[in-house]
């Protein structure tokens, strides 16, 4: 790899390509000290290059852009050229900004011309299956500008008015209705001018991309999420995710 890509396959046609950026600058401070939470192993193997893996596995991305913590990305670089990664997509790293949303957006502004659709993915759901990643392509290439995988949820959920310090009771007021709800997933995929005019346009403080979208004014759809999609953010998630990829290897054989 050069310094900041993999070298690239001769030409092929552009139209309609998908492109995936990976923001990956977080320290993850609910798992606790030590590495960026992107770069804690599972199974032996940093969460960042399972989410790659797990990107590069649809045959639809032919590039991958991982945005890097912004005093990283040499770090980074050096992680993808050790380990094995599909010959056919590239890889691009960039440094990334202070928040998710200015990540997502210097990752953006890295994506050569070509690549139509644009998916964004958590570098802490290493284990969103592939089929998860091809129904969200599909259905931006059925005409959606915005895509997330979503479930339903299984817990009630209950709105309340925050206390006023941690610890403290808080009363409830109101339940939304439940099959109304979705837990929604990464990858997230978009039309590529419409995320990008998205980034542009929205300046406040939003947990996702798609909602920037709904800020425009324009219908995000979900499509069916996935169990094994699930964000790795606390211990316990890692042991779950472990498991997960203890009995993939036991059943699949690699």
């Amino acid at each position: 790899m050069s310094d900041d890509s993999r070298p690239s396959p001769s030409a092929a046609p552009s139209a309609g390509r998908t492109a995936a950026v990976i923001p990956a600058a977080g320290r993850g401070v609910r798992l606790g000290p030590g590495a960026p939470k992107a770069l804690r192993a599972l199974g032996g193997t940093p969460m960042l290059i399972h989410a790659v893996r797990a990107m590069a596995a649809s045959r639809a991305v032919s590039l991958v852009v991982v945005v890097a913590p912004p005093d990283g990305a040499a770090e980074v670089k050096s992680l993808l050229d050790a380990h094995a990664l599909p010959e056919r997509t590239d890889f691009l790293v960039v440094p990334g900004g202070q928040s998710r949303q200015e990540s997502v957006k210097l990752g953006l502004d890295a994506l050569p011309p070509g690549h139509d659709i644009v998916l964004v993915h958590d570098a802490a759901r290493p284990l969103v299956p592939v089929d998860t990643v091809d129904a969200v392509i599909e259905a931006v290439r059925e005409g959606a500008p915005a895509v997330v995988p979503a479930l339903p949820l299984a817990d009630t959920v209950k709105q309340v008015e925050p206390a006023g310090a941690p610890g403290e009771p808080e009363p409830v007021v109101a339940t939304p209705e439940r099959a109304r709800l979705r837990a929604v997933q990464t990858p997230q995929g978009f039309d590529r001018t419409t995320l990008v005019r998205a980034h542009e346009t929205v300046t406040g403080d939003v947990t996702d991309d798609a909602g920037m979208v709904e800020q425009l004014g324009l219908t995000v759809v979900a499509v069916p999420g996935h169990e094994e999609a699930f964000k790795v953010t606390r211990p316990l998630d890692l042991v779950l995710a472990e498991a997960v990829l203890a009995r993939r290897r036991l059943n699949d054989g690699f």
